[in-house]
């Protein structure tokens, strides 16, 4: 079974985070779930991003460093949302990672990203934090790049759509979704 870092949308570690380890521990992965916010958690997505503005993306990153510093490099990268740029840092700084699990967010591909490393994306179509010419150039990038993609988009779909405690809340999305993350993982 895979060991799993799994990094908090911009809203904090809630529920969403802890159901998603509680899930995947459940399967039999390892996952830890690093507060970068030290038990602030964030009302509504504007609150988190003056939260995140206010730490800082600095301390945030060196945060996520210290929290992974004891785990295997190969450990699977993943973030929703914010979070999803959190993993990207730590990617370009442990290449060895056996997956990268995008959430609600495309990031920047490290170039170092080691030859066949699985990466799964899972985003809303539209998004409105993501727009599609946005998600067409990464797209184009991730072609020339030497990742193994995987990416689903979900029409009709808010942007958080897997987060049960949000409007954006999709049911059946959000089924799609943990299906597919459970292969991927399974897969490593």
């Amino acid at each position: 079974m895979a060991t799993v870092i799994l990094f908090h949308s911009i809203c904090g570690l809630r529920a969403l985070e802890r159901d998603a380890a509680a899930r995947l521990r459940a399967l039999g992965h390892d996952v830890i779930t690093p507060d970068l916010y030290e038990g602030q958690v964030a009302g509504s997505m504007d609150d988190g991003f003056a939260l995140k503005d206010e730490i800082g993306w600095r301390i945030l990153c060196e945060r996520a460093e210290v929290a992974v510093a004891s785990q295997p490099a190969s450990a699977v990268l993943g973030g929703f949302s914010f979070g999803a740029a959190i993993a990207s840092h730590l990617w370009a700084k442990r290449p060895k990672t056996s997956g990268v699990l995008l959430l609600h967010s495309i990031v920047e591909i490290p170039d170092n990203a080691r030859d066949g490393v699985p990466v799964q994306l899972h985003l809303a179509d539209p998004d409105i934090y993501e727009p599609a010419e946005d998600v067409a150039a990464w797209r184009a990038v991730a072609d020339r790049s030497p990742i193994a993609l995987e990416a689903f988009t979900y029409p009709g779909v808010g942007h958080l759509y897997a987060d049960a405690s949000l409007p954006d809340y999709d049911d059946e999305a959000a089924s799609l979704t943990w299906g597919r993350v459970e292969r991927f993982l399974g897969g490593l």
